[in-house]
């Protein structure tokens, strides 16, 4: 790696990608693990309110703003049938689900989401089982989350105690239909007559619905873009949007080729997109279907799947560090920078299956993945502009050539959001905001996220070892900011304009 020297970030008002649409910032809750049990829902905890959902998890979730929340999963959505999961709870079924080989109570279903949801100003984003579901099964959902009282499942929702129709415009096709793991899993060309099918009948049943259509799991598949393009092909224009999945990992111990994963990622987006675009040219159509990165994370240290027929097994608790936290930062880099086609992304998951919060009985410990998360979401509103980055650089491994600093910014009113990572290891960075065609007036705020080393971790013990700390060593020239960023750190700040 290279010394690192100074770097200009450029930046013009009229380079615009495209508005961000909140929706990137949204979140995932699979009946995995404990992500719902022990995680939002626990009756038990001295936190738990009426409804038993943990206090404490919501109060720190909040502060991420997250917005379109996935339920029910994931892998497990593919053996879930949603009727299982209503009515009166002593009389719902318990149940041995084989995604994650658990034993699933059903004591949290569609309206206690549907409750979690307004308790948290989330908008709903329901998976239907097209693994061992039916299109029919999938449309029977529609009508009881969305219809007005009248009819079989509308009346049946009003009945468990919610008159007014649910409104769940946000709706996926299934769920890595193209794994061979997955329930249910089939060729692109038959889950693309059952996606078609249940499409239909979902939007003639409600016809301002958005349809997700299930797209090839990760980079790796042999599916991988072909599954795509048969399926867009085929659904036409009842796609709203195509579904990425990825999550990455330093395997080989090696930082720096790690921290160039960002690479990868953009280019997956950028595949995906002219993917849709292809399919949209081909068919000669006015629509095209839109990017929605509905599971995205760090994962790569713990592998336990295997619920062994228990309650609430200990699954996938990812133990997070400050390399990892500067990865999630990435993911939200890319996000912001395809502003223009990536419209809907989902961290997976939020509470302790790979996830930014973690329980231990009553305790409650944020990892460092939450840091960056709350930093960009914060800011998230307006139009992301395109950077310019002249700096130093560094060819990784893996990924080829990246530059030190890793950047994106956004527009908003009257105000600037730029953020920054230092992918350095022990270079400070300095780094140059230019705005081309407005004066920066004032230094607003901003955050710094760093630690001690790229391993460096939060515990129950010692949960402040990687934080976002207030950042203020900032100088403004007319328009330009000067800013010293630490190695491994992730900056993010808001500058007011002219």
């Amino acid at each position: 790696m290279n010394n690192t020297q100074l770097t200009n970030i450029i930046l013009h008002t009229d380079f615009q990608i495209g508005e961000v649409d909140p929706r990137i910032f949204g979140g995932f809750l699979e009946h995995m693990g404990r992500a719902v049990y022990q995680g939002v829902f626990d009756p038990e905890c001295a936190h738990a309110d009426a409804q038993g959902f943990r206090t404490d998890v919501l109060v720190a979730l909040k502060r991420l703003r997250m917005t379109a929340m996935r339920y029910p999963g994931g892998n497990f959505a593919s053996g879930y049938h949603w009727r299982d999961g209503i009515g009166p709870r002593a009389q719902r079924p318990k149940v041995r689900e084989l995604a994650w080989q658990s034993l699933e109570p059903n004591q949290v279903g569609t309206d206690e989401y549907i409750q979690l949801c307004h308790k948290m100003a989330w908008t709903p984003m329901l998976t239907v089982n097209l693994g061992t579901g039916t299109p029919e099964e999938a449309r029977d959902w529609v009508e009881y989350c969305n219809a007005p009282s009248g009819t079989r499942y509308a009346d049946m929702r009003a009945a468990n105690g919610s008159a007014r129709p649910h409104a769940v415009k946000l709706w996926c096709l299934g769920n890595e239909m193209d794994g061979p793991w997955q329930l249910g899993h089939v060729p692109a060309d038959q889950y693309a007559i059952r996606a078609q099918q249940a499409a239909k009948m979902m939007k003639d049943l409600d016809r301002s619905l958005e349809l997700v259509a299930c797209g090839s799991c990760g980079v790796g598949m042999a599916t991988y873009m072909e599954w795509d393009r048969q399926v867009l092909d085929y659904l036409g224009e009842l796609a709203d949007y195509v579904s990425l999945h990825r999550y990455v990992g330093n395997h080989d111990e090696d930082t720096a080729d790690y921290l160039a994963v960002t690479n990868s990622i953009d280019r997956q987006i950028e595949e995906m997109d002219a993917v849709c675009r292809f399919v949209q040219a081909k068919r000669r159509s006015k629509k095209r279907a839109y990017l929605c990165f509905d599971e995205w994370n760090v994962w790569y240290k713990n592998h336990q799947m295997d619920g062994e027929g228990k309650f609430a097994p200990h699954l996938i608790e990812e133990v997070y560090n400050l390399e990892d936290a500067l990865v999630v930062a990435g993911f939200l880099h890319s996000f912001i920078r395809h502003a223009d086609v990536v419209k809907i992304a989902n961290i997976a998951q939020i509470v302790n299956v790979i996830a930014p919060v973690l329980t231990r009985g009553d305790d409650l410990l944020l990892q460092s993945i939450f840091y960056p998360f709350e930093m960009f979401s914060r800011r998230r509103e307006g139009i992301a502009l395109q950077p310019v980055v002249n700096g130093p650089t560094y060819i990784s491994k893996t990924y080829g050539e990246v530059s030190i600093i890793d950047a994106s910014a956004i527009l908003g009113d009257g105000r600037l959001h730029v953020f920054l990572t230092n992918r350095s290891q022990n270079e400070i960075a300095t780094v140059q905001i230019q705005l081309a065609d407005r004066q920066l007036t004032a230094f607003e705020c901003a955050e710094c996220l760093t630690g001690p080393d790229a391993r460096a971790a939060n515990t129950f013990e010692m949960p402040n070892v990687v934080v976002a700390r207030p950042f203020t060593d900032i100088t403004l020239e007319g328009a330009m900011a000067i800013l010293a960023l630490s190695p491994l750190s992730v900056v993010a700040l808001t500058l007011q304009l002219k």
